[in-house]
């Protein structure tokens, strides 16, 4: 069980993004919207099928582990969807990496930049283990991190402990001086237990085997919301 006396062993603190730190839901029916509008705007609902193809076969990627998961993903969609890898990429980076953006930062989650700013002025260093490219959506929110890394970085995604790993060795920093934060038991929980390191999974529900917080107001937190 992490308490607020373990911040002192605390080097690293490392978070997922999609889900942790921003909320999914309006995120995602804001972008649902505005799919449809461009759907009957062009006429083309080609943007829908493959977005929809797209997250289905990366889930199935990250249960299979699957090495170079970025090449077999764009290859599979564009087979499933009868598309071109070209294309299959271009919709991906419109609707999954640029157009979210300007949605991000009303969907964050209350007391994220306050803690930011607290483990900045503690001295912690903060680290982002992401399965989706994280840079610009970091930007976005408003917040800074000092070490990135992304699944495309190491070609695995979570639950493998890799990216986590990599994150660390860039970071300077042991699993027993790392703290990771997710939102997916499945995914953070098992790469954080696989690396060693302690986890937290922010959740409104208790999960078994897992120490869960429902909000970053959270008296955990404490220490740093000052």
């Amino acid at each position: 069980m992490f308490t607020p006396a373990d911040w002192g062993n605390i080097r690293l603190v490392a978070f997922d993004v999609d889900g942790t730190l921003y909320r999914q839901r309006p995120l995602r029916l804001r972008m649902g919207r505005d799919m449809v509008l461009h759907a009957v705007a062009k006429r083309d609902l080609s943007a829908i099928g493959v977005i929809n193809a797209y997250r289905r076969i990366r889930e199935r990627l990250g249960d299979d582990e699957v090495v170079d998961f970025e090449r077999v993903l764009i290859a599979e969609t564009a087979k499933a969807t009868s598309m071109s890898p070209e294309s299959v990429q271009t919709i991906v980076s419109e609707w999954i990496e640029t157009r979210p953006l300007r949605y991000l930062r009303s969907c964050l989650f209350s007391g994220v930049p306050q803690l930011f700013a607290g483990l900045q002025r503690a001295g912690r260093k903060i680290g982002i283990f992401s399965d989706y490219p994280a840079t610009e959506k970091l930007a976005a929110m408003g917040l800074a991190a000092h070490h990135v890394v992304a699944a495309s970085d190491v070609g695995l995604l979570k639950p493998h402990a890799i990216g986590l790993q990599s994150l660390m060795a860039s970071a300077g920093a042991t699993a027993g001086d790392t703290l990771f934060i997710g939102d997916r038991a499945d995914r953070d929980g098992v790469a954080g237990q696989r690396a060693g390191v302690r986890t937290l999974i922010r959740s409104s529900k208790p999960i078994e085997a897992f120490q869960t917080f429902k909000t970053f107001h959270d008296p955990l937190f404490d220490p740093f919301m000052q």
